[in-house]
């Protein structure tokens, strides 16, 4: 980046070693960002409790950063809202879709560009920022409801108004319900998210994490809760995807290929073992065509499947 554009934050550089499931790089960014330094070793201590779980905690990260001084709220943002907290110098986590097997992912907006009409986004590599149109940014936002994280100083707190951080509540329990599921204590989970569809019954985040977890124990609960969250929100992409995964358990294959079918069209590009699910459920329709191009998607969007070799021989038996 050969000069600091207008609108924009310069963040630390903060390298891939430098994080754990329970210390997320975009938490630990912000953390430095603050000049606040969580140490690995804390977060290798609560790592401890998940042995068996990949990617990030992110709750985890946030209680390790308001253990050190920050204050931390988890909305629906919009994009006016977050040109408003670049300058004021308070650079938001954001949530976006994922790509190959990481169906959704955490990045820091860290500026924006007038001229070009695009948001940045930090980059964890030297003299890097991303830049993405702001309508594509925008669109991709919403698929995961414009969820929004900020980290400020407990002394910065004046600088945030309740009123403006709809689901803040229901949010965080969100995010507090995934961690209790990592550890297996789904009952609390699902009673955490029961008071949170009463107190703010129109974030599609909390139906669709409860219809996740009443898919889990397969519970018929699951399918209402899904359809909750997408009348709610037509473009909440893991709500079109869940309802496909507990219609495809429930052998129902002609709607969980629609529904799958929602999903992909939303966004095609963003979750490769969907194609596999919807190949799944077209070949128990007699849609054999359509299968064999549903799992060489599967392959072409996930080079890493480890069931690769499997699905490889069962395209040469179609």
């Amino acid at each position: 980046m050969e000069s600091q554009p207008k609108h924009s934050i310069t963040l630390p550089l903060v390298y891939k070693n430098e994080e754990n499931i329970c210390l997320p790089l975009v938490i630990n960014v912000l953390a430095k960002y603050w000049g606040e330094e969580i140490p690995l070793q804390e977060a290798a201590l609560r790592a401890r409790k998940y042995p068996r779980i990949r990617g990030s905690i992110m709750i985890e990260g946030i209680e390790l950063a308001e253990k050190h001084g920050i204050s931390s709220y988890i909305y629906k943002g919009s994009i006016k809202d977050l040109k408003r907290k670049i300058d004021q110098g308070i650079p938001p986590i954001v949530i976006l879709p994922g790509i190959h097997e990481i169906v959704q992912h955490a990045t820091i907006v860290c500026g924006y560009n007038l001229e070009e009409s695009r948001i940045l986004t930090y980059v964890p590599e030297p003299d890097t920022i991303g830049a993405i149109p702001e309508t594509k940014f925008e669109y991709e936002w919403e698929q995961d409801d414009r969820t929004t994280l900020i980290l400020i100083p407990h002394d910065m707190k004046d600088l945030v108004t309740k009123e403006d951080l709809p689901f803040n509540d229901s949010n965080r329990i969100c995010f507090e319900a995934e961690k209790l599921r990592y550890q297996n204590k789904t009952n609390n989970a699902i009673e955490k998210l029961r008071r949170a569809t009463e107190t703010e019954p129109e974030n599609p985040q909390t139906w669709c994490m409860l219809a996740g977890l009443y898919n889990e124990l397969n519970l018929d609960e699951a399918e209402n809760c899904y359809r909750r969250a997408i009348s709610i929100n037509p473009k909440y992409y893991m709500a079109y995807r869940g309802i496909g995964n507990y219609l495809l358990k429930k052998k129902d294959y002609f709607l969980a290929e629609q529904y799958y079918t929602n999903a992909i069209n939303i966004n095609p590009y963003r979750f490769g073992p969907i194609y596999k699910n919807r190949a799944i459920a077209r070949l128990q329709l007699s849609n054999i065509s359509a299968a064999k191009e549903d799992l060489a998607k599967y392959l072409e969007q996930t080079p890493n499947a480890t069931d690769r070799n499997d699905v490889e021989e069962t395209l040469s038996q179609l």
